[in-house]
């Protein structure tokens, strides 16, 4: 064969065949294709009965729209390739090894807690692996990950976890853990900015509170000292200003830092969509009218928080304050008009995103202004105060000093304590943006298998596997099936011999020689078919006398055709003989029941007379020559003038001669005895003879210019396509004219 690789494509659209022979080639072919099918069939219906049931029990997460930041791009929930993506994100956190890590443990506490493992499969360990009874954290890891699947659910933004188990009530369990435990860590990661503030403000207050306790030992130990007790009332007013006053200083540092980070970030993403812009909004807010704005207005803030810092019952100062509120406001006034202006100008041919963080920066850019003009502002009315309390005598500063810092520390300290209680609220406030609609439900059926579907599969597999292995040995099997096989390389073809269980290889005359003991069969037609064809071909202007009958390879039926030929001719009344010539592996006399001694060889050996080899049947006309002694020189035998005048010394005994000889291609001998008769037989075996050896044989005969008188099909089962050829001898009845079967004969 030229070529292994099967291309199935190919090969169905060759066009060498077409649906008759596909359909010749599936009865052909029924028994493998019924057992192939057969086979799939039982090992599919086999699997789906196995097959231990699995359920499933999902759980439904909706994913709602998380709160962002102003620096962050505000996310489009419309858009959905935005929304596959975001939720893919999600996807990612729920698969992830160490979500699965904190499943697995989660379900290991459930196993331990209920304590019922017959409810569990995926969790139990197996048999003689693990004495806790249940598996590992590892392996449960590893399992989870093809047990449990999440998806999303057709472009929404729903989340289903599904998890499957042998047990229903495990796969519900499965499901319900896997989903709280992702809620938990989705709350984890919308409460990380809120937990890192919290935090942060909490080590704030602990170191606060510590320098507060210092500072009151440092006061205590002081006034034990007995130095001085107390201080007068001036003086304690003034302490109580300072530490008010270094208390919004601090606040003033702490938010003033804030906002330059704030600031920070704003100048950083504008920037990047307009840097022009972040210098002309810098030159803006920093114009010398409005930098006097804000110092006025810090000025006039420090000194009403002053006012109503002093506690004197006999001084009305309500009037001092509204005229601070008053004075306040108009700035303000002034300041926000001066800052819509500048807003105004900035907004124009901008885009609403760039706009609206444009906005945010002026905003801010102010407020740090207000707070730096504010910081200065306080820190010179603490100079001040600072100045008066240097005239006090040395003793009195030195506990003014431990006072003072003790007051500022305890305001600072409430300060920041306040702002860490705000955070723990906001923390805690703070909900995540998971939420299960739809807790997994212990599943009453299983998913799995199903075998309905499963058999049904089995039946449409099978008999395409069975189809599809016909037509792979079809296109690697080169051997010849048909007599189209045989025309299509230019052959001639005489005629077809029905398959029968007598063809080849058998010692009984009367089993072999069908043609003359069981005249009716279809076998016997067969060979009157190739008689008569026989008898209507001309060679050298005569009809051929001696005839040969060889065949490509061994045991492809040649002698049996060689028998039954000649029986065929003797039963027409032709003086027949049969000569065995395949002197290397004869049979001929095994057929007869007879001694092959003495044959044709003893006779080309001058040890055996004419008469001694030829011998009679108990059919009239036909005699036969066995083969005789088997010898070393077959080739030189068969080539001698004693061959060549034996055979032209009984022509004229016999009507027909009829020589059996040994395979064409596989030895010289019945090359050579080819030139010296009329007419060569070359018999090939249905699904045996391969099609380049049959060619090979052909080209040996043409090519010694041996006269052919074409091809015999042995072994050919017509009924897979060609049984209508004889139709007219199986159904009809010659006696009354009708159609009718008949009974076949052993």
């Amino acid at each position: 064969m030229d070529n292994l690789d099967f291309n199935i494509e190919k090969y169905l659209a060759s066009g060498t065949k077409s649906i008759k022979d596909y359909i010749l080639l599936v009865r052909t072919h029924l028994k493998s294709l019924i057992l192939i099918s057969l086979t799939i069939l039982i090992l599919t219906a086999a699997y789906a009965f196995i097959k231990k049931d699995l359920f499933v029990s999902t759980v439904s997460i909706k994913i709602v729209e998380q709160t962002q930041n102003v620096l962050e791009n505000t996310p489009d929930y419309s858009n959905t390739t935005y929304l596959d993506r975001f939720i893919a994100n999600e996807i990612g956190v729920i698969e992830n090894i160490e979500t699965r890590e904190k499943v697995a443990i989660a379900l290991i506490d459930s196993f331990n807690s209920i304590n019922k493992p017959i409810l569990f499969d995926v969790v139990k360990a197996d048999e003689d692996s693990v004495k806790s009874g249940h598996k590992t954290v590892e392996s449960l890891v590893a399992v989870l990950k093809s047990s449990v699947k999440a998806e999303q659910v057709g472009g929404t933004d729903v989340i289903e976890i599904s998890a499957e188990s042998h047990s229903p009530f495990e796969a519900a369990l499965i499901a319900n853990t896997y989903a709280q435990v992702y809620q938990r860590i989705n709350l984890e990661i919308n409460r990380s900015k809120l937990t890192s503030i919290r935090k942060f403000l909490e080590e704030q207050t602990q170191d606060k509170l510590a320098e507060l306790r210092t500072a009151e030992d440092s006061l205590t130990k002081f006034q034990e000292k007995g130095r001085i007790v107390s201080l007068d009332v001036q003086t304690t007013g003034i302490i109580d200003q300072l530490s008010q006053l270094d208390a919004q200083k601090e606040a003033t540092r702490i938010e003033l830092a804030t906002s330059n980070e704030v600031l920070r970030q704003y100048k950083y993403f504008l920037n990047k969509q307009d840097p022009q812009l972040v210098n002309y909004l810098q030159s803006q807010t920093s114009q010398a009218y409005i930098n006097a704005l804000q110092q006025q207005l810090a000025e006039l803030q420090v000194n009403r928080d002053l006012a109503l810092s002093i506690n004197t019952t006999n001084v009305d100062i309500s009037n001092k304050i509204k005229d601070y509120d008053q004075r306040i406001n108009d700035l303000t006034l002034k300041l926000k008009n001066t800052i819509n202006g500048i807003k105004a100008n900035a907004f124009s041919s901008n885009p609403e995103q760039v706009r609206d963080l444009t906005q945010k920066l002026i905003e801010e850019e102010i407020k740090n202004n207000t707070l730096s003009v504010r910081l200065n502002q306080l820190q010179s009315v603490i100079n001040k105060y600072e100045g008066n309390l240097k005239t006090l005598p040395k003793t009195t500063t030195e506990l003014t000093q431990f006072q003072r810092k003790r007051e500022s520390i305890q305001k600072i300290y409430s300060i920041v304590f306040d702002k860490y209680q705000e955070a723990v609220i906001n923390e805690l406030s703070q909900a995540g943006n998971a939420f299960i609609i739809g807790y997994g439900r212990i599943p009453e059926i299983p998913e799995k298998p199903n075998r309905t579907l499963i058999i049904f599969f089995g039946l449409l597999l099978g008999p395409i596997i069975g189809f599809g292995y016909i037509l792979v040995k079809d296109y690697f099997d080169d051997t010849i099936k048909t007599p189209d096989d045989i025309e299509k390389n230019n052959v001639n073809f005489l005629s077809w011999v029905p398959y029968s269980k007598y063809n080849n290889n058998n010692n009984h005359d009367n089993e072999e020689l069908l043609s003359l003991y069981n005249s009716d069969s279809p076998i016997a037609e067969s060979f009157r078919a190739i008689k008569a064809r026989i008898s209507q071909t001309k060679t050298n202007g005569e009809f051929p006398k001696i005839i040969l009958v060889t065949s490509p390879a061994e045991n492809e039926g040649k002698t049996f055709v060689s028998l039954n030929l000649a029986g065929n001719f003797a039963n027409a009344g032709k003086k027949t003989l049969l000569i065995d010539c395949d002197l290397r592996r004869p049979r001929v006399h095994s057929i007869m029941g007879v001694d092959k001694k003495p044959g044709i060889s003893d006779f080309l050996k001058n040890s055996a007379k004419f008469e001694d080899i030829i011998r009679p049947t108990r059919t009239i006309n036909l005699s036969f020559i066995t083969a005789g002694r088997i010898q070393s020189n077959t080739a030189e035998m068969l080539e001698s003038k004693i061959m060549l005048h034996f055979l032209k010394y009984i022509r004229d005994f016999f009507d027909v001669i009829v020589i059996d000889s040994a395979p064409i291609v596989a030895v010289i001998d019945t090359e050579i005895l080819a030139k010296y008769v009329d007419g060569t037989i070359l018999v090939v075996s249905a699904d045996k003879t391969e099609n380049q050896l049959m060619m090979d044989a052909v080209d040996l005969i043409k090519k010694g210019n041996i006269p052919f008188l074409g091809t015999v099909l042995n072994n050919f089962r017509y009924k897979s396509g060609y049984g209508y050829y004889f139709k007219y001898y199986y159904n009809y009845n010659s006696s009354d004219g009708k159609w009718k079967k008949k009974t076949k004969s052993k």
